[in-house]
């Protein structure tokens, strides 16, 4: 069960990384961004560890939703300034290799969260404080979104001369519409979480922290209680959906459920429905 990235292991359910902390426990793995004292951004350990991190989840069968938040008063500010500089400084001068390069890099951060978008589990974030820049990217790779009413939300890419590369442009306007993304990105203007929540970049805010976490983790709670297979089947139809017509759509979960619907889950689900008991899936 333990990345051979952890760093420490405090006991069986949580494992410590360079900027992580994951813990599992009642099927729920929490994914804490762990740099506090950087406001959470997102260094080069950070970009490997969370490809490792969600390739364990994705593989532990135990796993059945994720929890993703940020540690302290921040969720993330987004990409380290250092490690930004540490590229620069690597380029020389020719043109076409640095190219080659950056392109490369790009590519390696976007698989970051690609990891995340493809998880199989559902994946919730819960944001306070800050989410600026790269961690506009995160939480557009995740299932669903949740945030203190004073959060603060900045597509900050702008202002540092630059488009966001790794996808805030690619996913966000399937979340929060065209119109309002494009607003965002060109004016990289701070948005509350009060106003997050009325253009649907989150699904609830919640007056603190402590009744963000505790919303979110019963939320986690209640899918985790789900089949899981039916919750994998239905994040991939969704997730297909997203690139793909109406009918590709149906002739796909025609053919997924043409397996699925044989299922000990199904069962199990009507039995407890009858009997007015609560299910207890198989992982």
């Amino acid at each position: 069960r333990r990345s051979p990235c952890a760093l420490a292991v405090e006991d069986d359910s949580v494992t410590e990384y360079k900027a992580f902390r994951v813990e599992l426990a009642d099927k729920i793995a929490r994914v804490v961004i762990n740099r506090p004292e950087k406001i959470n951004a997102m260094d080069a350990a950070f970009w490997s560890e969370i490809i490792d991190i969600f390739n364990w989840i994705d593989a532990t069968d135990e796993v059945r939703v994720v929890v993703l938040s940020g540690a302290g008063d921040h969720f993330s500010s987004g990409i380290d300034l250092q490690m930004l500089a540490s590229v620069g400084s690597q380029l020389g001068n020719d043109v076409g290799r640095n190219a080659e390069q950056l392109r490369r890099k790009i590519l390696s951060l976007q698989a970051s969260f690609n990891a995340v978008d493809n998880c199989r589990k559902p994946v919730i974030a819960a944001i306070q404080g800050y989410c600026l820049g790269g961690a506009i990217d995160l939480i557009s790779a995740c299932d669903m979104r949740y945030s203190t009413a004073d959060a603060k939300f900045s597509i900050k890419e702008i202002d540092m001369g630059m488009a966001a590369d790794v996808g805030t442009l690619q996913r966000l306007p399937r979340i929060i519409g065209d119109g309002m993304m494009r607003e965002l990105a060109f004016t990289g203007r701070t948005i509350s979480g009060e106003e997050a929540r009325s253009i649907g970049l989150v699904n609830r805010t919640y007056a603190d922290q402590q009744m963000l976490m505790d919303a979110v983790l019963e939320l986690a709670g209640d899918i985790a209680s789900k089949s899981p297979l039916a919750i994998r089947g239905t994040k991939e139809m969704i997730r297909y959906m997203r690139d793909h017509r109406v009918d590709d759509g149906l002739e796909y979960i025609a053919t997924w459920n043409a397996a699925m619907l044989q299922s000990a889950d199904i069962k199990v689900a009507i039995a407890a429905h009858m009997s007015k008991q609560k299910p207890d899936f198989a992982d």
